[in-house]
């Protein structure tokens, strides 16, 4: 089996709240619990889960925008969340971010070109020809005329500017790119676009994506692998097309029951999962999701499930669905080739 290109071990992050000088019992907000996976070069995997459920801290923790509290993050085996800052540098070009919100990611006083140079010019030094060169060949990639060259983010649509954001992170020509909700923002018909470009640029480099976002439509036409996420933990991992087909973990139904159906005319059977998310600050016991389940035991207020392989591939952390050990010969990782031929058309 191929090495991935992203390994993470046990990932976790818990954020101390104030407290007295004197107050040794500090209370944490516990984001990000034992998280793991593997990310493949080519791959698209995508975090999907409520709001507050810890996606977008793993998106920062891998970034090292945030320093983890304990676990491992390893790009082609070496270890980024141990390395200082210096060490760290070298390894920034190999992973970039493409930020949720267009209008708040850009700084508004430099032009697109300088939007895209700035990042190349932390690393290297490049005369006004290469400069040109490099911005016009990167706007042309994301689908913008190179006469947008001069322009200011105040002079560019929501789209364009996603589409800025996106050349930027190519600037450096990394091996991965975290998407943090890259479209939410934007209206449904330049979200397509925008999926689409992101499509493309896999076919034509082989980058890596790590997809965040709370739209299933979305990460069921963009994604190869689908982590779903309950109150910091990965509570499934499975091939996309096997987890919209048949979810196994009672949260996982009731995300995807909860998605709207773009059809007046059908009523979903399914009742709403009930309750409200616990407060990390204050898990329940046992598995989180338990005062909200409806399939919850005995043993699932007690005990905290691990995710375990189930007998079709995917892994699971539930008592009820999947009792199975794991075993030695099985992994969290996906395939390293991923065919897409499809364009996104969002309805």
């Amino acid at each position: 089996m191929n090495t991935p290109l992203l390994k993470v071990e046990n990932l976790t992050k818990h954020f101390p709240l104030s407290a007295g000088i004197l107050d040794k019992n500090i209370p944490l907000v516990r984001a990000v619990e034992n998280v793991s996976f593997t990310v493949s070069a080519g791959e698209t995997l995508c975090i999907v889960g409520e709001s507050g459920c810890g996606k977008s801290t793993i998106a920062r923790l891998l970034m090292r925008l945030s320093e983890p509290t304990s676990g491992r993050v390893l790009i082609d085996g070496t270890d980024i969340a141990g390395l200082k800052k210096g060490s760290l540098r070298a390894w920034r070009r190999r992973m970039q971010m493409v930020f949720q919100d267009p209008y708040s990611s850009l700084n508004p006083r430099l032009t697109a070109e300088r939007i895209i140079i700035e990042p190349v010019e932390n690393f290297e030094r490049l005369n006004r020809r290469q400069r040109k060169a490099l911005a016009t060949d990167l706007l042309r990639k994301v689908g913008m005329s190179p006469e947008m060259m001069d322009r200011l983010p105040s002079e560019l649509s929501g789209g364009q500017r996603q589409r800025l954001g996106i050349a930027r992170a190519l600037a450096l020509r990394p091996s991965l790119i975290i998407a943090d909700e890259a479209v939410s923002a934007l209206d449904v018909s330049v979200q397509a676009q925008i999926l689409n470009l992101l499509l493309d640029l896999q076919q034509q480099m082989g980058i890596a994506y790590i997809v965040i976002s709370h739209d299933l439509a979305v990460v069921q036409h963009i994604g190869h692998r689908v982590a779903v996420m309950y109150l910091g933990r990965i509570v499934e991992l499975a091939a996309c097309d096997a987890l919209f087909a048949k979810p196994v973990h009672p949260y996982t139904e009731a995300l995807i029951a909860a998605a709207p159906i773009p059809d007046p005319t059908r009523v979903r059977l399914e009742p709403p999962v009930e309750g409200e998310v616990p407060s990390p600050i204050n898990p329940p016991s046992g598995c989180a999701f338990h005062p909200r389940c409806p399939l919850a035991v005995e043993r699932c207020r007690i005990e905290v499930p691990r995710l375990v392989p189930t007998a079709d591939g995917r892994f699971v952390a539930c008592h009820v669905r999947a009792p199975l050990e794991p075993k030695p010969s099985m992994s969290i990782q996906g395939n390293p080739t991923w065919p897409h031929t499809t364009s996104v058309a969002l309805l």
